[in-house]
């Protein structure tokens, strides 16, 4: 997958206002529904939650990569994020994180692709 095919400007949000997790990553996720990527938040919300009890998906120095596969998911996309003021987060350092890259991946999208994604966000 080419990372550039999901990545959007109207995506980026670099002064994110959430004050906890749950509210960066609604943020993150309405904006994924007024850009028409996911049809339904709070279904999208869930799938991503169902994931991060799996373990963590904060990577330490401050960064977060949570996602959700999910049926709400029209296209494949990421949406990221610059916290104002940095939040706990469950990561690998304990640290709390200030940035936030959040994967939404469709249903039929290979089971692959996020770990293609990752890979990609990883080896930039």
């Amino acid at each position: 997958m080419d990372i550039e095919k999901v990545l959007d400007d109207k995506l980026i949000n670099l002064n994110l206002a959430g004050k906890n997790k749950d509210e960066a990553l609604r943020e993150l996720c309405q904006m994924l529904v007024k850009e028409d990527r996911i049809s339904d938040l709070e279904i999208f919300l869930q799938d991503v939650y169902l994931r991060e009890e799996e373990g963590s998906t904060g990577i330490g120095s401050g960064i977060a990569i949570p996602h959700g596969k999910s049926e709400k998911v029209t296209k494949t996309s990421i949406a990221i994020g610059k916290l104002k003021k940095p939040i706990q987060w469950e990561s690998i350092d304990d640290e709390p994180v200030s940035f936030i890259i959040l994967f939404a991946v469709r249903n039929v999208d290979s089971t692959t692709v996020h770990l293609k994604m990752l890979a990609q966000i990883a080896g930039t």
